[in-house]
């Protein structure tokens, strides 16, 4: 079946589907700012209130710990002990790198490592892992199923899909949400090998914890770029442009998603906003959400690894005996 899946056609099928987004979207961001007035742009950023970045960085941190909790969540699945004090400075740094850098850094491996470390096996981290990663998408897509079958977002005119075939594609995301907290409440077999590998099923609570914990972090993302933009926005235009970016970002694998939310929020908030306001609010919203956590978990990544490096040391040192 793997082998099925990687075939000269099917690599070639996600290479063109990423080469087309890409594509899309540049053509998208290239039109919506050839005009843009960047004096504006500046006057924008340089209007934001310490008070009103202060909160930023709040909120930015309260998704950050809500991300931590996905992780938290995977030590009840893997049934392992480490403490919260060990989980979530782990969970916040591999979030912050693998949000601007993706596989680029190798962020899974730095998991794994920072993991292993703390004397997790492999197959602990990985179901860790995949909790977390499932956890995060199924979130997103019951998010994105309420918003388009309720038709909370706009359209732009010049686009080629309608709100019908919005709303039928939220119906169906909801329908994939529906459907795995059906099998892991009502599926007699817990356990289900994929090929070489077995996954348990999580439990219908770590099921529906898993949405709310993914909502609640989606839901602060979108808090953050809302208090950033001026006052008339509509929250849910606002959620809805950054979880089709996402989504998109995902397919293309594009890292951080650099230009895909630019793009997309452009598309979908400029009939509430003038440019310069939305360019600087996205600015902002990129410094407060990916380059200040960048920063501090970067020193806190290199305190980890002086401290594993000097506990190492010391266990290789030989024990002295007391002379008999």
């Amino acid at each position: 079946m793997n082998g099925a899946l990687n075939t000269p056609w099917m690599r070639w099928g996600k290479r063109a589907l990423t080469l087309l987004l890409l594509l899309a979207i540049s053509t998208l961001l290239y039109t919506s700012l050839r005009n843009l007035d960047w004096g504006e742009v500046r006057q924008a950023l340089s209007a934001y209130s310490p008070q009103t970045l202060l909160l930023g960085t709040l909120i930015t941190l309260a998704s950050y710990l809500a991300f931590g909790g996905y992780d938290l969540l995977g030590r009840k699945y893997s049934r392992h002990h480490l403490p919260a004090r060990q989980v979530l400075p782990v969970a916040m740094i591999c979030h912050a790198f693998t949000l601007n850098f993706a596989t680029w850094m190798g962020s899974v491996a730095m998991q794994y490592r920072l993991y292993m470390r703390l004397g997790l096996g492999t197959s602990t981290v990985t179901r860790i892992l995949s909790l977390g990663l499932l956890t995060h998408w199924t979130s997103c897509m019951m998010l994105a199923g309420v918003i388009f079958s309720l038709r909370l977002i706009e359209l732009p005119a010049n686009w080629k899909l309608s709100m019908i075939g919005l709303q039928l594609l939220g119906f169906a995301l909801l329908g994939l949400v529906s459907a795995y907290v059906g099998i892991c409440a009502f599926s007699r077999q817990r356990v289900w090998h994929l090929r070489e590998r077995s996954v348990t099923l999580p439990s219908p609570r770590i099921a529906l914890l898993q949405l709310c914990l993914g909502a609640s972090n989606w839901s602060l993302m979108a808090a953050l770029l809302y208090w950033l933009l001026p006052d008339g926005a509509a929250y849910t235009s606002v959620l809805g442009a950054l979880l089709i970016s996402a989504m998109i970002a995902f397919v293309a694998r594009v890292p951080a998603g650099l230009g895909v939310l630019e793009a997309m929020s452009l598309a979908l908030l400029q009939r509430q906003h003038s440019q310069s306001s939305l360019i600087a609010a996205l600015v902002a919203y990129r410094v407060l959400y990916y380059l200040l956590p960048l920063l501090v978990t970067s020193a806190l990544y290199v305190a980890l690894e002086k401290r594993a490096k000097a506990l190492c040391k010391r266990s290789e040192q030989p024990v002295e005996t007391l002379p008999g």
